[in-house]
């Protein structure tokens, strides 16, 4: 999603209402609870919070300039890498093996078997259409964050196929604009 991402990809940039900033959130806060205690840290109430519109019906969250969330449609809004770096705990994690850690890197889906295989790991609760941080075997930070295709359940019976949809990846262009100027 965001291969080829850059500043050029910003259509708007809108400071958003009170009434808007709230519900963004709120929202967050209900999809991470874990994030409630520093969320005053993260969007404070009295800085402005401004929502950048790109292609492909892309929204991203920004304080000071500094990409934190985005969300695609009316989608669940995702942390950026950076900002899960600094908040490891925040989401479910699924785990791919070495095998599969050069193609996640280079923008690919996560397949099934990258995440059944003995260096992979499942975590049974996550459901689909769940917002996913994809961990690497032997590494401590997440290299990316998908969204399920289908329940881990599914993904251990089945088997076969995309999983996992890779939405922002180590070194993809989001993750290079530490800034939006």
């Amino acid at each position: 999603m965001f291969k080829k991402f850059s500043s050029e990809d910003v259509s708007s940039q809108n400071q958003v209402k009170a009434s808007v900033q709230r519900k963004i959130r709120q929202s967050i806060v209900d999809e991470y609870p874990g994030l409630e205690p520093v969320m005053e840290d993260l969007l404070p109430k009295k800085a402005p919070l401004i929502v950048a519109k790109c292609q492909n019906h892309l929204n991203l969250v920004l304080v000071n300039n500094v990409p934190l969330f985005f969300n695609v449609r009316d989608g669940p809004y995702m942390p950026t890498l950076r900002l899960l770096h600094q908040y490891p705990d925040i989401m479910k994690k699924l785990q791919v093996d070495r095998g599969a850690i050069k193609f996640v890197l280079a923008g690919a889906n996560i397949m099934c078997p990258g995440l059944t295989s003995p260096g992979g790991a499942l975590d049974e609760e996550v459901g689909a259409e769940t917002p996913v941080a994809i961990m690497a075997e032997g590494k401590q930070h997440a290299l990316a964050i998908g969204f399920t295709k289908m329940s881990a359940k599914d993904i251990k019976t089945i088997n076969k196929g995309i999983g996992v949809d890779n939405m922002h990846y180590l070194n993809d262009g989001l993750w290079k604009m530490e800034r939006l100027d």
